[in-house]
């Protein structure tokens, strides 16, 4: 699979570590939304969309099984959260 396009919305919440929300498009054909982009003490990352289960746990809905293929979306995705940001500045 190839990702195809991603987008950014970035969060205006100064006193949120919830920095951005994005979405990413394989193939032209398949989508996942809501992955949120987090402020770490070591800089973003990002957190699969999820749900919480009756015994107060957050399960991932979706997520990729491969480890290159997160480290792929997880480059995708901050680099097009970097972008954002820069346009902010502007």
């Amino acid at each position: 699979m190839k990702i195809t396009d991603v987008r950014v919305r970035i969060v205006k919440k100064d006193d949120s570590k919830l920095k951005a929300v994005a979405s990413v498009t394989f193939d032209d054909c398949f989508v996942i939304h809501d992955i949120k982009i987090i402020e770490g003490n070591e800089g973003p990352f990002i957190a699969m969309p999820s749900r919480k289960t009756n015994d107060g746990e957050y399960k991932d809905i979706a997520h990729p099984i491969k480890q290159e293929t997160r480290e792929e979306i997880i480059k995708a995705i901050l680099s097009a959260y970097a972008e954002e940001k820069n346009k902010e500045t502007e």
